[in-house]
């Protein structure tokens, strides 16, 4: 589970290149609709408009490689470069090594075989081999080599290594690469053929696996081009829906109203719901992750603030997600984003042309409001769900609670002694909105204590394992935190 939280982390740095493609994409099709319907590109405003267009796709057409490297930098420790070069190698031995032309030498292919390795340049892969570069980056970094090879140590050995190991995996591959392939493609085939139900299923299974991290893996097989999907790139390639065999944006679709008016629906409701002496935290907590979520669509923030305090709220949480995809795809309205299903990516993904009846988000995002304010009201106070807010009395730590004031010295100094000094401190990460610790002793934590530094709350996944909730603020405490651990 660690892994796999540090892969989510570091799948963060190649996806935060996609807002640049979608602005620079969103506005080149307005001022060239010409680029999107193949005619003659003239006039100053067009050019422009034609140059922002190829310059995001730049970027969305080599997605594999940037998360190559951004993992390969992501997952090495203390984020060496090294480890995104390792990565790189990693990337163009496999992706060569596997390729029809290479394949077609050593062993005869099916056809379903030639399809898979015709996409061996995919996400998928870019995410193995960011892997293959920081896990040898973290093991070989410090190596050291005879005299006579002194030249190759440390560093310098990374690479080498990471193309040896990226040999092994490509035989690994040679075999496993078309049965996984089939697998994928089965999986999307089996969605796409229940239309918009499809698309509702997909979309409660991107929200139940956040938790975990492992929504990037559907991700890649609906939003990439990992088995010619690529509900993602195809819209942002200015293709319509006569393009493809699918509906095009209906897994982008639903996600609009859901977290552009949902989300702030069912803050209002926690808030409602707050105990009267803790409806101000309960705002604190909750009315910034709400603004983040309809502005850029970011929702880490909010959804951790109640995933593990109410996981069967959260459960419900992802069927409204699904329930509200469905509706959307039936009723026609398309957009699409090139980071998150926020406002920013709606005005600008409004001008491409799989773009549909984008004017549907008020009623639908009034619908999400509502909906998910009655019904997360209705849960709390039904089932009496623990949410932001409705947590148990602890009056030392109500005493000095207070919102993080930008004072991230203080905030980190109050975290690092309620965690029981830095002599109890033995690893120290953070992802989007989480600080995460690793402890010596359990016995040694006072959560009371933590918690009077104004954070959303905190997580025991493990008897040496602490989770702090910060918020979209977690790096600037991380490193404080880091500062005095020193």
């Amino acid at each position: 589970m660690k892994f796999l939280q540090r892969l989510g982390k570091a799948l963060m740095l190649p996806v935060a290149v996609l807002p640049i493609c979608g602005i620079l994409m969103g506005i080149g099709y307005a001022l060239c609709p010409a680029t999107m319907q193949g005619g003659d590109v003239t006039g100053i405003l067009q050019q422009i408009g034609y140059y922002l267009v190829k310059a995001g796709g730049a970027l969305i057409d080599n997605m594999a490689i940037l998360f190559a490297i951004g993992i390969g930098v992501g997952m090495s420790e203390d984020n060496d470069g090294t480890g995104g070069l390792a990565a790189l190698a990693s990337w163009l031995m496999i992706t060569n090594l596997l390729s029809t032309a290479n394949v077609s030498v050593i062993r005869t292919l099916s056809e379903d075989a030639t399809l898979a390795f015709d996409k061996i340049a995919n996400p998928f892969i870019g995410i193995i081999a960011g892997v293959i570069g920081a896990m040898c980056y973290n093991r070989f970094k410090s190596t050291k080599l005879p005299d006579w090879l002194s030249f190759f140590s440390g560093k310098r050995c990374v690479a080498i290594v990471a193309g040896v190991v990226s040999i092994l995996a490509s035989v690994v591959l040679l075999f496993v690469w078309p049965i996984v392939f089939g697998a994928l493609i089965a999986l999307g085939e089996a969605i796409v053929s229940l239309d918009a139900v499809g698309a509702g299923i997909y979309a409660f299974f991107n929200r139940l696996l956040i938790p975990f991290g492992l929504h990037h893996a559907l991700n890649n097989v609906f939003w990439f081009d990992t088995i010619g999907l690529g509900d993602l790139t195809h819209f942002w390639a200015g293709e319509t829906s006569a393009d493809v065999t699918w509906s095009l944006g209906m897994y982008m679709s639903g996600f609009f109203p859901c977290m552009m008016f949902g989300i702030p629906g069912a803050a209002l409701a926690m808030v409602h719901t707050a105990k009267s002496n803790k409806k101000k935290v309960a705002i604190g907590l909750v009315a910034s992750a709400a603004v983040a979520a309809f502005v850029c669509g970011v929702t880490e923030p909010f959804e951790f603030g109640f995933m593990f305090l109410a996981p069967a709220l959260y459960v419900i949480y992802a069927l409204l997600y699904a329930i509200f995809t469905v509706i959307t795809v039936l009723l026609g309205f398309r957009a699409g984003f090139s980071f998150s299903a926020g406002a920013t990516d709606l005005v600008f993904s409004a001008t491409l042309p799989a773009a549909q009846k984008t004017w549907l988000i008020i009623p639908l995002g009034i619908a999400a409001f509502i909906v998910f304010y009655v019904v997360f009201r209705f849960a709390i106070v039904k089932f009496d769900l623990k949410t932001p807010g409705r947590e148990d009395d602890d009056q030392e730590a109500e005493k000095r609670v207070v919102l993080a004031n930008d004072n991230f010295t203080e905030v980190a100094s109050v975290i690092l002694e309620g965690i029981g000094g830095k002599e109890n401190v033995t690893s120290i990460d953070n992802c989007i909105t989480r600080l995460r610790l690793e402890i010596k002793d359990y016995t040694k934590v006072d959560e009371s204590k933590i918690k009077s530094a104004g954070v959303a709350g905190v997580i025991r996944p493990g008897k040496n394992s602490v989770q702090v909730i910060v918020g979209t603020k977690v790096q600037f405490v991380a490193d404080e935190f880091k500062k005095l651990c020193k």
